[in-house]
């Protein structure tokens, strides 16, 4: 825990820390994000350029999480979405 001092007393706030792999097939992208750490908005933003692979349902955009994670591991790219660069 990190301790920041507010005046005359000592608040305690959690240690940010990334999460673990997942054993899920998708999640969402605050999981990318955080493996990534990175901020939320970054990591909308690199799905919505295609760089981590996501699938949407509905108006959600979920990870993929074994081709995110051999992505991270250097082992390949995210699909590409077709579009030209």
């Amino acid at each position: 825990m990190q301790y920041q001092l507010t005046s005359w007393k000592v608040v305690m706030r959690p240690k940010k820390v990334r999460p673990k792999r997942s054993t899920n097939p998708t999640e969402p992208i605050a999981y990318a994000a955080g493996r990534m750490g990175t901020g939320l908005n970054q990591a909308y933003a690199a799905a919505d350029r295609g760089e981590i692979p996501v699938i949407r349902v509905g108006k959600r955009k979920l990870v993929l999480v074994e081709p995110f994670e051999r992505m991270l591991a250097g082992e390949g790219r995210a699909p590409s979405t077709g579009k030209a660069a």
